[in-house]
């Protein structure tokens, strides 16, 4: 299984606890004279082996990474052949439209008063015929 990119700190300490555990088992049970068993062995060089990653991880830390190109260069084109002008078709001259009567704002107003006078004069006609 690959070990993580990230940091390897805690693998470490747990793979050191192990190792602590397995050591303490083989001294209480057949002394410290023992030599170390094949689990503890295990342990150890997966120990060894996490602290040299650790410590070439630190090592390549140093080191600048390397860049991307912040733009890519683009090849050059040929430049483009210019188009024929085409010809433009003579137009015959558009006919004036004749002009259209505009209404005067005063002969608005007026018309407009006469509007109302004549609602007026209905109203009144027709309240005088109901009554």
């Amino acid at each position: 299984m690959p070990i993580r990119t990230a940091s390897l700190h805690r693998q470490i300490e747990k793979n050191g606890q192990k190792l602590h555990q397995a050591m303490l088992s083989r001294i209480h049970s057949h002394g410290a004279d023992d030599s170390p068993s094949d689990q503890e062995q295990a342990l150890m060089e997966e120990r060894r082996i996490l602290k040299e990653a650790q410590a070439t991880r630190h090592e390549q830390a140093l080191h600048p990474k390397p860049k991307a190109p912040k733009f890519v260069a683009h090849e050059t084109r040929a430049p483009k052949e210019p188009k024929a002008p085409k010809p433009h078709k003579e137009k015959a001259p558009k006919a004036a439209k004749p002009s259209k009567e505009h209404v005067s704002r005063a002969e608005k107003a007026a018309k407009k008063a006469e509007a109302i006078q004549a609602a007026k004069r209905a109203a009144k006609k027709s309240a005088g015929k109901g009554a």
